[in-house]
């Protein structure tokens, strides 16, 4: 069994999609339209072939996100370096996103950083 993709709601879909276009190498489907239900989305798919769909629609409830919740938290991206996650990451903070951890090796042993990405949304980066 694997996870077959997952998926978030957000605001802006474009810039959503350049947002992982630009830094995490995505590659994105045709957009999907349902004229009907007004449902927008896109399928960005990874190198290793893992899937996010990000999606839109009218209606959404934006509500605060907290940096400590139960529920989903976070996306980790395994950059494959401890220099491509100190690259990534000082990218990432030089374009105006909050770096919340790291680049720092963890208790448990792993070298990550963590970022407030597009909308919000924290993204860990990984070797």
């Amino acid at each position: 069994m694997r996870i077959e993709h997952i998926a978030m709601y957000v605001n802006d879909l474009e810039k959503a999609k350049k947002f992982f276009e630009k830094y995490f190498d995505a590659k994105s489907n045709e957009l999907y339209h349902n004229k009907n239900t007004n449902f927008k989305s896109y399928f960005l798919t990874f190198d290793d072939g893992a899937r996010l769909e990000i999606m839109n629609k009218p209606e959404m409830n934006d509500s605060e996100k907290n940096l400590v919740q139960t529920g989903f938290i976070h996306i980790a991206f395994s950059v494959g370096s401890k220099e491509k996650v100190d690259e990534l990451t000082m990218e990432l903070k030089k374009d105006g996103y909050n770096v919340i951890s790291g680049p720092r090796t963890t208790g448990d042993g792993y070298y990550e950083s963590c970022i407030v990405g597009i909308e919000g949304n924290q993204i860990e980066i990984t070797i």
